[in-house]
């Protein structure tokens, strides 16, 4: 990658950070490799790299699903771990990666929910809605529901 390659992607994780960072509740930190890590309290929602990589969590069924409809590809280093990686090398990237992150935050968001201090801090949140907005299959929204 050149450098003109490296500072367009660069950018372009900016963007997503930018994004992500501004999501309530979402902490961001240094990450290792040169990256930033978003978490939300202790659980980490997902993290990118400067050079153009994403990196998400998932339940095994939910990665699954999001595999199977193309909407991401297995971990670029652990392909049978529940990560998943996202190249960021358009514009158009930058908004498909932070539909996974924000899918990743729902999913610890919709977990965390179930505690009583969650159900106080997220109450602003409508999880059901966001995935309607989200457009999310029925497939995924199944194996987002399951709950490990």
């Amino acid at each position: 990658m050149g450098d003109v390659d490296k500072r367009e992607a660069a950018r372009l994780v900016d963007r997503v950070i930018e994004q992500v960072a501004a999501w309530p509740h979402v902490n961001t930190e240094e990450h290792r490799f040169e990256g930033r890590e978003f978490t939300l309290g202790p659980r980490e929602v997902g993290h990118v790299h400067r050079w153009g990589i994403v990196d998400v969590p998932f339940i095994e069924r939910l990665r699954e699903q999001l595999v199977a409809e193309g909407k991401t590809g297995e971990h670029h280093v652990v392909p049978e771990s529940g990560w998943t990686t996202c190249y960021v090398e358009t514009e158009a990237d930058v908004e498909r990666c932070v539909w996974l992150l924000r899918l990743s935050y729902l999913y610890h968001v919709a977990t965390l929910k179930r505690t009583p201090a969650g159900a106080e801090t997220f109450a602003a949140v409508d999880v059901s809605e966001e995935l309607a907005a989200l457009d999310v299959s029925e497939e995924i929204r199944t194996a987002f529901e399951e709950r490990e």
